[in-house]
């Protein structure tokens, strides 16, 4: 059988001496696998298609339970990425926070177009002042966006993050706080539990989330902290989000 889907390249594995299998976010099927024969030779006409944050329309072909991608259409290759490494390493980590949250053949709509957004944002990032720049209110570079992704992601996945009123005595949040990583809510620390948080990560998330506060640049680094640990907490550890906040 034959068919068509826009998607996302995750990863791409090598597979005997001239083939790859990719592992791939679409639009229509969620994610899948499809093999990539001969793209390792020179001069292979569908190298590009197995490359890091390829998006294109790929065609398949379906046979035992197998996908082989016979043809390509390039939308997009994000190839700013390439010259700025903290863009380059936040589209890494939104890859691989994707390849973790979904599943075989389920489809995940929002979460494909604000993968797709954040790329292009990234690039856009990579292009302009580049990914390390920031404004005072952390707004800018690559940090604040991969924030807002990962927290699409992780409430797309199941997993969302609250960041209103302590959600056991209902008082407005500031100063020392707290952070559930159960239910992924920040409290206030005279309710306890959950561990220490700071304000400034507490108003990044609002900023991010959409909610209001200042978005320092501290405050995002924070934040993505605090996300790794949930991430890790939630479904597996984000080695590529470590790389990142160490760059």
């Amino acid at each position: 059988m034959e068919f068509k889907a826009d998607a996302l390249v995750l990863r791409a594995a090598d597979w005997g001496e001239y083939d790859k299998i990719v592992t791939l976010f679409t639009a229509e099927r969620g994610k899948l696998s499809a093999a990539l024969k001969g793209v390792k030779r020179a001069g292979a006409k569908l190298k590009f298609a197995a490359q890091p944050f390829c998006f294109a329309e790929f065609v398949f072909v379906e046979k035992s339970g197998r996908n082989t991608v016979i043809s390509a259409s390039l939308h997009d290759g994000f190839y700013p990425l390439r010259e700025d490494i903290a863009c380059y390493y936040a589209a890494v980590v939104l890859c691989e926070a994707c390849d973790k949250l979904l599943f075989e053949g389920i489809e995940s709509p929002t979460l494909f177009l604000a993968a797709v957004r954040t790329l292009e944002a990234l690039s856009s990032c990579a292009e302009g002042a580049g990914g390390e720049r920031r404004l005072e209110d952390g707004k800018s570079g690559s940090s604040y966006v991969l924030l807002q992704f990962l927290l699409t992601a992780l409430k797309e996945a199941g997993y969302p993050v609250s960041a209103g009123d302590c959600p056991h005595c209902g008082e407005q949040l500031s100063g020392r706080m707290r952070f559930d990583m159960e239910s992924g809510a920040f409290g206030c620390a005279a309710c306890g539990g959950g561990v220490p948080a700071s304000e400034s990560t507490y108003l990044a998330v609002r900023a991010a989330l959409g909610q209001g506060g200042e978005a320092t640049a501290d405050g995002v680094k924070r934040a993505l902290r605090l996300l790794s640990a949930y991430f890790s907490c939630k479904t597996s550890e984000l080695p590529s989000l470590e790389e990142y906040l160490r760059l």
